[in-house]
This record gives structure tokens, C-alpha cells and sequence, in this order.
């Protein structure tokens, strides 16, 4: 197990909620080669199943869309107790998960990594089709740039 997990999370059948799978596999493409120490995972909708992925790490950095009240293609980087959580669960999936909830578990375990980064990116929209939005899939490389920058500083 690599001390460093980088997880791109959301469904890539609903528009920009896709960001974040979008960006981890551009990411270990581009430059997956020059972490040796990171494993890159599409962890999409993997509701609870994360809580085993992030478990013994050092570090975990989680790429998602987030609802941030920002403009559109809005990227903000924070921790877990950097934010509070709004959403609201339909309960109608065992993938369905509140990624905060998840990472309060992990630490109630004695498993949750020593540091937890969340980017959180604002949608365009959330609608069922495949691939992002214009807005959002124009700032990809400044989005790689940024999480370049947080593996760089490992």
C-alpha cells in the first residue's frame, strides 16, 4: 500500500458530478509515473468501500464536485473540519454516501490517514449525460496544476 491516496469521486453519467473521476484519470495519465508513493483510484460512487481505500494511508487527497455557492468551475481546496456538510441523502443506494460522514468514521476506526485534502469543484450542472460541461472541462489543466502542486509538496 502507497502511503498516498488520490481518489476522484462522483458518477461520470451526470454532467460535471463526473469532475472528479475525470481528473484522477488525467492525472495518473499525465503524470501518475512521477508519484511513485500515490496510488491514483476512480473511486466514482463507491459510497462506504472509500472508508477501506483511504484506511493506513499518510495522506489522502479526495476530488469531487461540491455545491459551494460559487461560480461555476470554482475550485477550493479544504480539509474535513474546514467545512460542514449539506447534503442530503435519498438513502436508495448502497453508494450513496456523505464523503465527511465517511472520513468521521475512518477516524473513529484509528484508520483515517494522518492529513485529508478535499477539492471540492462547483458544477455547471448536474443533469444525466456524459462528460462536463464546457466551463469545466476548459479549466482541467489548471485543476492538474493544482493537485500537481499538493503532490509535490509530499
Amino acid at each position: 500500500m502507497k502511503e498516498t491516496i488520490v481518489l476522484g469521486l462522483g458518477n461520470p453519467l451526470m454532467g460535471d458530478e463526473g469532475i472528479g473521476v475525470r481528473i484522477v484519470e488525467e492525472l495518473e495519465s499525465a503524470c501518475g509515473k512521477n508519484f511513485p508513493q500515490a496510488d491514483f483510484l476512480d473511486a466514482g460512487t463507491g459510497g462506504m468501500s472509500i472508508l477501506h481505500l483511504i484506511a493506513g494511508r499518510k495522506k489522502a487527497i479526495l476530488i469531487d464536485c461540491a455545491l459551494m455557492g460559487e461560480q461555476p468551475g470554482t475550485i477550493k481546496r479544504f480539509t474535513p473540519d474546514q467545512v460542514r456538510s449539506q447534503k442530503i441523502l435519498a438513502h436508495q443506494s448502497l453508494h450513496e454516501a456523505d464523503i465527511l460522514n465517511i472520513i468521521d468514521l475512518s477516524r473513529q476506526l484509528g484508520e483515517c490517514p494522518e492529513e485529508v485534502v478535499i477539492f471540492g469543484i462547483e458544477p455547471e450542472s448536474i443533469t444525466e449525460r456524459i462528460g462536463l460541461s464546457f466551463c469545466l472541462d476548459q479549466q482541467i489543466r489548471s485543476y492538474l496544476d493544482l493537485l500537481i502542486e499538493e503532490l509535490e509538496e509530499m
